[in-house]
C-alpha cells in the first residue's frame, strides 16, 4: 500500500479494569496530552462490560477517538453489537470505530471456540444491514424472521482485527479499516499488507481505501534489555498461537507447548506477571526477549520511537495504538511518557 495520507494517529489502549467513571481518567488524560483515539479490549470476565465504559468516556471527553479493539460476535449476538455501537456512536459523533475479532479472550474462558472467517463474514454482513436500517432475517427454533434496528446509525466504521492470510484478505475485502496485532515487524507487516490488498483488489476496492492500524506494545526507556525481559509472555503466547514462523522471520526460535496450565488466565491476560514471566523463560531466552521487543515491539528512547513511527507511517500504517504490560492497571505510565516526550517529537 502506498503511504498513509495525512498524518499517523496515534492511540492507545486501555483495559477497563476498574469502575467506568476511574477508566475514564485515563481517557481525558490521553485526550489532554495529544492522543487521538482510546482504544479497548473487551472481555466479560477479565474486565468490566466495553461499552458501559465506553459510554462514560464517550460523555467524559470531547475530542478523543473511541474504539473497541476488539469486540467479537460470539459471546455477543451481532443484534446486541449494532445497538450497542449505535448507542455509543450516538454519544460521540464522528469518534466511534467498532473494532471486531474472532474472540480471543471473550471465548476461551467460557469453552467456546473463536469465529471462523466465513462467520465473521456474514456477522459483518449483518452489522452493516443492521445499522444502515435494513431489514434482516435470522433463523431460529421457530424459523425464520425479519427485523430492524429502530434508529440506526450507518456511520459506525468496522474495523476487523486479523493476523492470518484468510482474515486479511476478508479485512481489505469487506472491511472499513484493518487493525493488526502482530507488532510493527517490518517483516510482518509486509505479508499483511499484500493480504490485505489481495483482497480489497479482489472485491474492486482501492488498497490505500483501507486504513491500517498496528498495534504494538510500548515503553519509552534507556534500558530495553531489562523492559524486554518483561514481555517474555508476550512472545511465548504469540508462538503458542501459530505466530512461531513470524517470529522466526526476526530470528527468533521459539517452540511453547500446546497446553499451558500455569497460567491464569493465559500467558497474555496473566493475573500474576511475575509468575507468567517465570513460566515463559522456559522457552524464551533474554537474547529472544530482546530480539523480540527490537523487532515488533516500539521500546527505547522518545526519539526511537519517534523514529519508528513516522517510518510505520511512510510504509502506509494510518495508525497505531500503544499497549502497555498489563492487563488490570489502567496505562498510566504510558501515557504519561509518550504524551510528554513522543508525540512532541512527532
Amino acid at each position: 500500500m502506498s503511504t498513509a495520507p495525512g498524518r499517523l494517529a496515534v492511540g492507545v489502549r486501555i483495559p477497563p479494569c476498574d469502575r467506568a467513571d476511574r477508566i475514564v481518567t485515563s481517557v481525558r488524560r490521553a485526550e489532554e496530552l495529544g492522543f487521538d483515539n482510546a482504544w479497548f479490549p473487551d472481555s466479560q470476565l477479565l474486565w468490566r462490560d466495553v461499552f458501559t465504559t465506553l459510554t462514560a468516556a464517550a460523555l467524559g471527553t470531547e475530542r478523543i477517538g473511541l474504539g473497541t479493539a476488539v469486540t467479537n460476535l460470539v459471546t455477543r449476538h451481532p443484534a446486541v453489537v449494532a445497538s450497542a455501537a449505535r448507542s455509543v456512536a450516538e454519544l460521540a459523533p464522528g469518534r466511534f470505530t467498532l473494532g471486531l475479532g474472532v474472540g480471543d479472550s471473550s471465548v476461551g474462558p467460557v469453552g467456546l471456540r473463536q469465529s471462523t472467517t466465513a462467520e465473521m463474514r456474514e456477522g459483518l454482513t449483518v452489522l452493516r444491514a443492521l445499522l444502515s436500517g435494513d431489514e434482516q432475517e435470522f433463523t431460529g427454533p421457530a424459523g425464520p424472521v425479519r427485523s430492524r434496528l429502530r434508529d440506526p446509525h450507518p456511520a459506525v466504521p468496522l474495523h476487523l482485527a486479523a493476523s492470518g492470510p484468510r482474515n486479511l484478505r476478508l479485512a481489505g475485502e469487506v472491511a472499513d479499516g484493518v487493525i493488526l496485532l502482530s507488532g510493527v515487524s517490518s517483516r510482518t507487516l509486509a505479508g499483511a499488507t499484500a493480504r490485505v490488498r489481495e483482497g480489497a483488489e479482489a472485491a474492486g476496492r482501492a488498497a490505500q481505501a483501507v486504513p491500517l492500524t498496528v498495534s504494538a506494545y510500548c515503553e519509552v526507556t534507556d534500558d530495553i534489555k531489562a523492559a524486554a525481559r518483561r514481555i517474555k509472555p508476550i512472545c511465548a503466547a504469540i508462538a503458542r498461537n501459530g505466530g512461531a514462523p513470524f517470529l522466526a522471520l526476526a530470528g527468533i526460535e521459539v517452540t511453547v507447548p500446546d497446553v499451558v496450565d500455569d497460567v491464569y488466565p493465559d500467558l497474555v491476560h496473566a493475573e500474576d506477571w511475575d509468575a507468567a514471566v517465570r513460566v515463559a523463560s522456559a522457552w524464551v531466552d533474554d537474547a529472544a526477549a530482546l530480539r523480540f521487543a527490537e523487532e515488533f515491539c516500539l521500546f527505547g528512547t522518545a526519539d526511537e520511537i519517534a523514529r519508528r513511527l513516522r517510518a510505520l507511517h511512510a510504509d502506509g500504517v494510518s495508525g497505531v495504538f500503544l499497549q502497555h504490560v498489563g492487563s488490570y492497571d489502567p496505562p498510566t505510565d504510558l501515557i504519561e511518557a509518550v504524551g510528554a516526550s513522543v508525540l512532541p517529537a512527532l
